[in-house]
């Protein structure tokens, strides 16, 4: 119970003490486009009513399941392959670093040409962005299987789909849960992105809609959404990744003990 307690406190205690410089920061702040945190928060409910989170914040929370999902599938198939054999990533490993070199946002224009300007284009916008993280730790976690457990696999005559799904996925599952982590931070980003392009509705095209109309209050609300909904993906994602690699941290938990 007491460890738990001190666990909440880290995690709580810096939250509150950004909050409380921002509120003592900007209290009487004058400044049209840096207004007082509490002007914000109490602008924050008349904003962000119950209409507004169905037809904005669903509709994004959606596309950014859309992209994050397929590059999911994407990645991990695609990198299970090439992690796999070692002439499939030795003729795909130079393609790889010079796509993953070109920033996703630069090919929202081009996307638009084939995907048009509605929620297919947004949804491979992230799936663009999201698929590299994911991918190569893909790679990497199935290169470093260890080569004696396969072997040992192999003598047992645990082969094919079985062999894939117990040993190598298994193995390799501690590093693709880190790309999907990685893989969902730059979701967000270009999910906001993405609807700053031709968008109709959306948490980026509210916000920029605020900022080019000028309320200013409204506009902030609108990050602390994004905010708020990044922190609450990244809790529903530790809980899965929790259990999805129990064994993982208990195993690590057991080789540290004296």
């Amino acid at each position: 119970m007491g460890r738990l307690l001190t666990r909440l406190f880290f995690v709580v205690a810096l939250p509150v003490v950004l909050v409380a410089v921002w509120w003592a920061a900007s209290d009487g702040s004058t400044d049209p486009f840096w207004p007082p945190l509490r002007t914000i928060l109490d602008t924050f409910p008349d904003v962000w009513t119950a209409d507004r989170l169905r037809t904005d914040v669903v509709p994004s929370i959606l596309r950014l399941l859309g992209g994050y999902a397929s590059a999911a599938v994407v990645g991990v198939a695609l990198g299970t392959v090439i992690g796999s054999y070692r002439r499939v990533r030795a003729v795909c490993e130079p393609v790889l670093e010079f796509l993953r070199a070109v920033p996703p946002p630069v090919l929202v224009p081009v996307i638009m040409l084939f995907a048009g300007i509605g929620d297919t284009m947004k949804i491979v916008v992230i799936a663009s962005g999201c698929v590299w993280p994911i991918l190569l730790n893909t790679v990497e976690g199935v290169r470093a299987v260890d080569s004696v457990m396969l072997e040992t696999a192999r003598s047992y005559g645990v082969t094919g789909i079985a062999r894939l799904r117990h040993l190598v996925l298994r193995s390799a599952s501690p590093q693709i849960v880190a790309g999907l982590r990685q893989a969902l931070s730059i979701g967000i980003i270009l999910m906001v992105i993405s609807e700053m392009f031709t968008a109709n509705n959306g948490i980026g095209y509210t916000v920029v809609q605020f900022q080019r109309s000028f309320a200013v209050p409204d506009m902030w609300t609108g990050i602390l959404v994004l905010g708020l909904l990044g922190f609450l993906l990244s809790v529903v994602f530790r809980l899965v990744e929790r259990r999805v690699l129990g064994w993982y941290h208990g195993l690590r938990a057991t080789t540290r003990r004296p």
